[in-house]
């Protein structure tokens, strides 16, 4: 761990190749969940992957919202968040330019905080990956049943201006929308038949629920699965500037998941159209999580590819080749192609100016929700 603000702690992971990528890869996880699904254990690890490839990795663990943070906005999010980790990441390297890779809700802040970026004319990112990420939020699935105007409004009125949106509560809501899986079958199972559940360690992770401050919350569901403003050239206003997905040039890989219930990968197909920068999309087998955690090693499931993504969804699908097993590969290869050679491997993490704190994982994904 080597930096620590109010909100976020930042993790750089130790090298384990003699010679790494120059150009090193900032980790943007959801903030709605603890940051280890991208980092399980051993054999099941994205991070553990990027590693091995020779990628440096730093990566963002998020803190749960309490008293003390209750207060803080979106813009807030943005700014102690990736803006930030972007800022310590290049002092640490002495790179130009990062890689930065989000998931789901974090992609969603790591896009707008790219488009913050262009907009303050600083060229900091080499490329953007965006894994099961909504960006248009016109068509948001099963989950845009839950949220509307009325509810909304609601929160707004009780925690707009200071509270918070507990952890539990977000989670029951996931966990409804494939309520068979995630609630009744463990119900039957532990409730009705006493068994005891197996160690799993994606449940736990699922079950492991992190709170956000009210008025960062309210400001995402009206703007995003309400309103659906962020998507629109200047239609928003975030840390002080307009936000314009379309200043923003650098290249982007986009990765769906077929059978997501969370993100319609028809909806993640859609971010193709909002950046200026070269595109590729990659669609893979299985839902939100099984889809993007799939390591090489498995070979499980398929994952689909088209160069040609100047059509619309389907049109790219009936179209596209089925390749057996992970996309990570895939992506290793794009990342490289994007990079800016190998350097020797940095002899110890941090700097003068930002030297380590304390062992990963850290207090802050530690914290319990209540």
């Amino acid at each position: 761990m080597i930096f620590e603000n109010e909100l976020v702690q930042l993790i750089q992971y130790r090298p384990q190749t003699s010679e790494v990528e120059k150009t090193p890869l900032l980790v943007v996880p959801p903030c709605i969940n603890k940051f280890y699904l991208l980092d399980l254990g051993r054999g099941n690890s994205l991070v553990e992957y990027a590693v091995a490839q020779g990628h440096q990795v730093f990566l963002i663990s998020w803190r749960s919202a309490g008293p003390e943070t209750q207060h803080l906005t979106w813009d807030a999010y943005l700014e102690l968040g990736p803006l930030k980790a972007v800022d310590v990441v290049l002092d640490i390297t002495g790179a130009q330019r990062t890689h930065a890779l989000g998931f789901c809700v974090g992609g969603t802040i790591l896009g707008c905080a790219s488009a913050v970026l262009a907009a303050r004319r600083q060229d900091r990112l080499a490329s953007i990956t965006l894994l099961t990420t909504m960006l248009d939020f016109a068509d948001t699935g099963e989950i845009g049943l839950l949220i509307d105007a009325g509810s909304v409004a609601l929160r707004e009125a009780t925690i707009g201006n200071g509270g918070i949106m507990p952890g539990k509560e977000l989670a029951f809501t996931f966990g409804t929308l494939r309520a068979n899986d995630l609630i009744w079958r463990h119900v039957v199972d532990s409730y009705l038949k006493g068994e005891t559940p197996d160690a799993f360690d994606l449940l736990y992770w699922d079950s492991d629920s992190v709170s956000l401050p009210g008025p960062m919350y309210c400001w995402y569901t009206r703007n995003a699965y309400l309103e659906n403003n962020i998507k629109d050239r200047g239609k928003t206003t975030q840390c002080g500037v307009p936000v314009d997905l379309s200043k923003v040039h650098a290249p982007c890989y986009l990765l769906a998941s077929r059978d997501d219930h969370i993100v319609p990968w028809k909806t993640a197909f859609r971010s193709k159209d909002l950046f200026s920068g070269e595109a590729r999309f990659v669609l893979a087998a299985s839902g939100h999580v099984a889809g993007v955690i799939n390591p090489p090693a498995r070979n499980k499931r398929c994952h689909w590819l088209n160069d040609d993504i100047e059509s619309g969804p389907q049109e790219w699908l009936d179209g596209a080749k089925e390749r057996a097993g992970s996309w990570w590969p895939d992506w290793n290869a794009w990342m490289r192609s994007h990079s800016s050679g190998t350097i020797p491997a940095p002899p110890q993490q941090g700097n003068a100016r930002f030297p380590p704190i304390e062992p990963a994982p850290g207090r802050y994904v530690k914290e319990k929700t209540n």
